[in-house]
């Protein structure tokens, strides 16, 4: 019987989400019937905990026999703080898994090849896009072995970022900011400059209901900062990072456990991010509002930066315009 496996991928996907955001990846997995039922559900809790597979095959018990297993990641073939699914899904007799995106890792990667190999029907690539943009940040880390950076500019139709007094300007409506706190939220970090810290004294906080955990916030430079300042109250953990180079900063973080970054400038860091080629994803504000003199959002680059747009949205009375950044790799595959 041939299925939907996009439908119940749709859920599995769904399921992932509900999983913390860690070093681990975010997965979720359902179990369905030879008739279509759905008799087990999975995702992950964390690390040390059940994987999705795992939660899954025990939530269907004997009835996982003969099912199919549908989970957002190639089933792991490596042995960590628990099993290793390939073997838990051999053992349960599940005859053919659908995955939507490979493992990019090399440790657990190649879970696929041993399902077929003892016999198990395998089925990948499904909601693949979806499934990988759950696990973005993650999968970057596992690739490039440095926290993914999404840097987040706020500006005038003339290109502004204060006035020309130089000093907090509040540029964005209301609704603008409270997306720009929804993002934070979904961040491990939030980072500024030195500059932007003395200027702007800014909280660097998720001002949302429900946020039981703050992002870590980071100020990058060498000045010597005031501890009157906002971003040392106890409101959230803050580490200073007394090095310019974008590099060395990233991995400090990484170091530290962070996988995500918002970077909410100043134009100095964001233009050495920019130039590093250590942004992955912009999230730009164009308020309607001309200054006409002041500091503008980025100095120069030396090269150019290449955006592919992936959501042009009205924010209130502010546009919101998000992409992904390319780099120079991907270049020849897009002209």
């Amino acid at each position: 019987m041939l299925l939907p496996w996009s439908r119940y991928m749709s859920q599995a996907i769904a399921l992932a989400q509900l999983g913390p955001r860690s070093s681990n990846p975010q997965v979720g997995c359902v179990i369905v019937s030879g008739l279509g039922e759905v008799v087990g559900t999975g995702f992950h809790h964390g690390a040390g905990t059940p994987h999705a597979e795992i939660e899954a095959l025990s939530d269907a018990g004997d009835l996982a026999q003969g099912s199919t297993a549908v989970v957002t990641l190639e089933p792991c073939r490596h042995v960590g703080r628990t099993g290793p699914c390939t073997e838990a899904l051999i053992e349960a007799g599940i005859s053919r898994v659908v995955y939507a995106q490979s493992d990019p890792t090399t440790q657990a990667s190649g879970g696929a090849a041993l399902l077929r190999n003892a016999g198990i029907e395998v089925v990948g690539g499904v909601l693949e896009s979806e499934a990988c943009a759950v696990n973005r940040a993650w999968t970057h880390v596992q690739l490039s072995g440095r926290p993914y950076v999404i840097l987040k500019i706020a500006q005038t139709l003339d290109g502004r970022v204060a006035d020309a007094r130089g000093g907090p300007t509040a540029i964005t409506g209301q609704q603008a900011q409270a997306l720009t706190h929804n993002l934070r939220a979904q961040c491990d970090a939030v980072m500024v400059g030195t500059a932007t810290a003395l200027i702007d004294n800014p909280n660097l906080t998720v001002r949302l209901q429900g946020v039981e955990t703050q992002p870590l916030r980071v100020i990058v430079g060498e000045r010597e900062l005031p501890g009157s300042l906002n971003v040392f109250d106890e409101s959230a953990p803050t580490l200073i990072i007394q090095d310019r180079r974008p590099g060395a900063v990233l991995e400090v973080l990484g170091e530290s456990g962070v996988q995500k970054v918002f970077l909410e400038g100043g134009p100095t860091l964001a233009g050495a991010f920019l130039g590093a080629g250590m942004v992955e994803e912009v999230v730009w504000f164009l308020a309607p509002t001309l200054f006409g003199a002041g500091p503008v959002a980025l100095p120069a680059l030396g090269q150019l930066v290449r955006v592919d747009v992936t959501e042009v949205k009205r924010i209130g009375n502010d546009v919101m315009v998000r992409g992904r950044v390319i780099h120079d790799h991907e270049q020849g595959d897009r002209n």
